[in-house]
């Protein structure tokens, strides 16, 4: 790219058409941060042609002349008269109808309210906008998503725009007493008691929402009654449960059995990060017979299951095909089960790994308990940000920076990380949000296999903190782990050391998504959480960092970039609670009593452990040369029996929390 500089006052469009270009190339070839002012950015591709042709032969150095090319056609764009393609292009010469419906498609809300309205003159009744040019345009924009040819990001920010049209017209249906549009059907929606997490869900409310449904949508740590006794109030047609953590499979088949119970005769649909085919049909639709039980993968599909759900034509087929399947998968799972071999926990432990703690060193901490650290800077979090999750949550295949070139998602891919660039300048700049932290170190060491005893200052026992172990026949001798295997033993003669952290950068962002929400922004809204909690994960990131090289002090010649990072090179670990590690999420209690006793953190957990606001991340701190991360997979009722004993509880609570780890059927 060439080096030159330009220099415009006010709101110029030259000025806007070089950022915008700048940002646009940059991205492609590779840029993972960059600074940009938001009020200064055009879209690309509204930009006018002839000014973005010669600001493309400026930046791109495309031929001599460029720079004088592009000052002689700069006189043309002066003072705003053509600041934006979109004002001037053919668009905005359309027939009403048919500007709403490039609005809703390209998601432009500059002049929504003065169509809808202009629209709203020419008919008989503001309900007709909505019935008719509006939805007309939505069908435009489900086709076009179900064809693949739009992507999520698009689909909400078409959202959006509706929404502003529908908000418009509202006042003038109130005055005709309450008419209504005729929606294809109303959905119930809930992310399930004791957990918080709601992205995912309200992604899927938008795109029902867009494709003319009803939704009651109730938030999030909603329980089962509250569910059921809405549903039958606004007389639902469908239910739908979300739910991010393990224990809200639970608390689905919960339901499920409720609506049974209760004699419901309602479509349940099933979505959410920890839910799969195998759970839904090996555990929840055995409990509800009265109606279907779907499962949903993602927001794409939801659109066609509700359609086959409440299609008379198609509802039967599509429910008895899905019973087949499912019945079909229960069958699979218990043929597995029957045939997986597992070693005894007793041979488990034999197969644990050998280190020789002989010659071994601890790595000794500089301070021992727990330490605050308020308002991180979010500029520093941001150069740590692992974004390939953030186009994941949008429903967005790929890996960056990678993805921003893919033929198919490219395009979308790359105008949503520009609004991510663009929210997350405004979330630093205006500290919208803020990052916080706790962390520390006790002495510890390896007891009864499998648990690792904290202690105090002074010696004396502080926490015990209970892990689960592989019980996995592995070929070449293989040893089967457990992260207390990363801990010196008791008896070795050893002080060795664990640590612990909560991060946060939520403080504020639950506030400023509603706000976005309350105000029809559901692009934003959706935007401040899924940054929010990238800026989390960069915060855990940045500081095990910190930990490795100075608190801690066992990596201080690390030199690793993000990429680096990302990929895990380094010495230690940080696994949480819950996952496949230590897969047990009631072990956050010991967590947080040892860390944020006084919730200085801010970060809470309900009572299903689930950590609030959602923009957090907890974990323990391994610093052994060797200690790596692996998953617990299926365990068998020995060793239930024994983590029970070990924590003080009866196997049914064990089993009730560890259930997707569980390699044998519990009794009832």
């Amino acid at each position: 790219m060439s080096n030159v500089s330009f220099s415009f006052r006010g709101n110029n469009p030259v000025r806007e058409a070089i950022h915008s270009v700048f940002l646009y190339y940059a991205i492609k070839n590779g840029l993972t941060m960059g600074i940009v002012n938001a009020g200064q950015l055009e879209i690309y591709d509204q930009i006018p042609a002839a000014l973005r042709e010669k600001v493309e032969d400026v930046v791109l150095n495309r031929n001599g002349d460029a720079t004088e090319a592009l000052l002689a056609i700069a006189e043309q764009f002066k003072g705003g008269g053509a600041v934006k393609e979109a004002e001037t292009e053919e668009w905005r010469s359309y027939p009403v109808e048919k500007r709403l419906e490039h609005a809703l498609v390209k998601g432009i809300t500059t002049w929504i309210v003065e169509d809808t309205e202009a629209c709203r003159q020419q008919c008989a009744r503001p309900i007709e906008v909505i019935e008719g040019p509006l939805m007309n345009g939505m069908n435009v924009v489900g086709d076009l998503f179900g064809s693949g040819k739009m992507f999520l990001p698009q689909v909400v920010k078409s959202a959006r725009v509706m929404k502003q049209a529908v908000a418009h017209l509202i006042p003038f249906i109130e005055e005709e007493k309450g008419d209504k549009p005729e929606a294809k059907g109303k959905i119930l929606m809930a992310t399930v008691k004791g957990d918080v997490h709601d992205i995912g869900k309200n992604i899927v409310g938008v795109v029902l929402g867009c494709n003319g449904y009803d939704i009651v949508d109730l938030g999030v740590m909603v329980p089962a009654e509250k569910i059921l006794q809405v549903a039958r109030e606004e007389k639902c047609d469908i239910i739908g449960l979300s739910g991010l953590i393990t224990p809200s499979l639970d608390e689905m088949v919960h339901v499920a059995r409720e609506m049974q119970r209760q004699d419901f005769h309602l479509p349940l649909m099933i979505g959410g990060a920890t839910t799969s085919k195998a759970h839904t049909a090996v555990k929840i639709e055995p409990g509800y017979k009265n109606d279907a039980v779907v499962y949903v993968t993602d927001a794409s599909r939801a659109v066609g299951v509700a359609t086959q759900l409440l299609s008379k034509e198609l509802k039967a087929g599509f429910v008895e095909r899905t019973r087949v399947d499912y019945a079909e998968v229960r069958e699979r799972t218990a043929a597995r089960s029957n045939r997986a071999e597992r070693l005894s926990y007793a041979d488990a432990v034999k197969a644990k790994p050998v280190f020789d703690w002989a010659t071994y060193q601890p790595a000794v901490p500089s301070f021992t308990g727990a330490r605050l650290l308020e308002d991180i800077d979010l500029a520093t979090l941001a150069e740590y940000i692992d974004w390939t999750p953030f186009f994941i949550s949008w429903d967005l295949a790929g890996k960056y920076p990678r993805i921003l070139q893919d033929e198919v998602v490219g395009e979308a891919a790359t105008a949503l990380f520009a609004d991510a660039q663009a929210m997350l300048r405004k979330l630093i700049d205006e500290k919208l949000i803020k990052a916080r932290a706790v962390f520390g170190f006790w002495p510890a060491n390896q007891v009864d296999d499998d648990d690792i005893q904290l202690f105090d200052a002074q010696g004396e026992p502080l926490a015990r903190l209970h892990h689960l172990r592989q019980q996995t026949i592995k070929p070449d001798g293989k040893p089967d782990l457990s992260l207390a295997d990363f801990v010196a033993p008791h008896g070795s003669g050893l002080t060795d050391y664990i640590g612990g952290f909560i991060t946060t950068a939520g403080i504020g962002a639950e506030e400023l998504a509603k706000g976005y929400q309350d105000s029809g922004d559901d692009y934003n809204s959706i935007m401040v959480k899924a940054l929010a909690d990238r800026l989390a994960e960069a915060c855990a990131e940045w500081l095990h960092e910190q930990v490795r090289k100075q608190h801690w002090g066992y990596a201080c010649d690390e030199h690793l970039d993000n990429e680096g990072l990302i990929r895990e090179q380094y010495r230690g670990i940080r696994p949480a609670p819950g996952y496949p590690a230590c897969p047990d999420h009631t072990e956050k209690a010991t967590l947080f009593a040892l860390l944020d006793e006084n919730n200085q953190s801010g970060v809470s957990l309900t009572e299903h452990f689930a950590m609030f606001p959602t923009a957090a991340v907890s974990g323990w701190y391994f610093a052994h040369p060797q200690a790596q991360y692996f998953a617990v997979g299926k365990v068998d009722k020995d060793q239930i029996d024994a983590y029970s004993a070990r924590k003080g509880q009866e196997v049914r609570i064990s089993e009730r929390w560890l259930s997707p780890n569980l390699g044998y059927e519990p009794s009832v």
